[in-house]
């Protein structure tokens, strides 16, 4: 069963960044997944424009950028002309007027439009968005900080998404709290990929080429 797995940035060792992607990279992470924070959307500030400059010159493999920022239309083409086809950009409904908008810009640029959904915001609230975007990230936790724990309520919100995928052609991605258990659960339902953070892969003093690998021999 193919599934995707995508390093959380936010979570590596700055002072060894690029050591970190080329280790990544040499595990077999699918991706590498970019939380920009402002402060504002969400109290807490993480990764930058230039941090994601760099990461995309350290490796050919795709980018997942988040934007936890306040309308990001205002700053959506510093992100897009950075980043190269194949990339996704997610951006939160709520933090836009006419999300809408924003997401044909990242269509327009040539990249891959994805919507996050917080775990207070409902599907219905945001269904109509989901015809025009190619990935969902459901955070199962409140987004702006890492080593949060899951908050069980958020599964619903899986189950009504994997009945609708198919007729609105989208793939969902795990963001959150994200332990070997939800992935053994979720990937054969049908979740597309999982962003891997401390819960699973950093921070646990062994070789991230092992962890991956014991994450996909447990599903076959």
């Amino acid at each position: 069963m193919k599934f995707e797995l995508m390093a959380s940035m936010m979570c590596a060792d700055f002072g060894n960044l690029e050591r970190e992607v080329k280790e990544l990279e040499e595990a077999g992470i699918d991706s590498f997944h970019i939380d920009i924070m402002d402060g504002r959307y969400v109290q807490n500030f993480a990764m930058s424009l230039n941090d994601m400059k760099c990461i995309r010159k350290l490796t050919d493999k795709p980018m997942d950028v988040h934007l936890m920022v306040e309308h990001p239309i205002n700053t959506i083409n510093l992100f897009t002309r950075n980043l190269r086809k194949g990339d996704t950009i997610y951006i939160h409904p709520e933090a836009e007027y006419h999300p809408s908008t924003t997401i044909q810009r990242i269509i327009d640029a040539g990249l891959t439009p994805g919507i996050a959904i917080n775990p207070g915001t409902s599907v219905e609230q945001v269904k109509m968005l989901l015809r025009i975007v190619k990935k969902v990230l459901v955070m199962s936790v409140n987004p702006g900080n890492a080593a949060q724990i899951f908050l069980p309520y958020v599964r619903e919100k899986y189950d009504e998404l994997l009945v609708l995928k198919e007729d609105m052609n989208f793939d969902i991605y795990w963001d959150g709290a994200c332990g070997a258990d939800k992935i053994k659960e979720y990937a054969p339902l049908g979740v597309k990929g999982f962003v891997l953070g401390t819960t699973l892969l950093f921070g646990k003093g062994k070789p991230y080429r092992e962890t991956l690998e014991s994450v996909r021999n447990m599903i076959v």
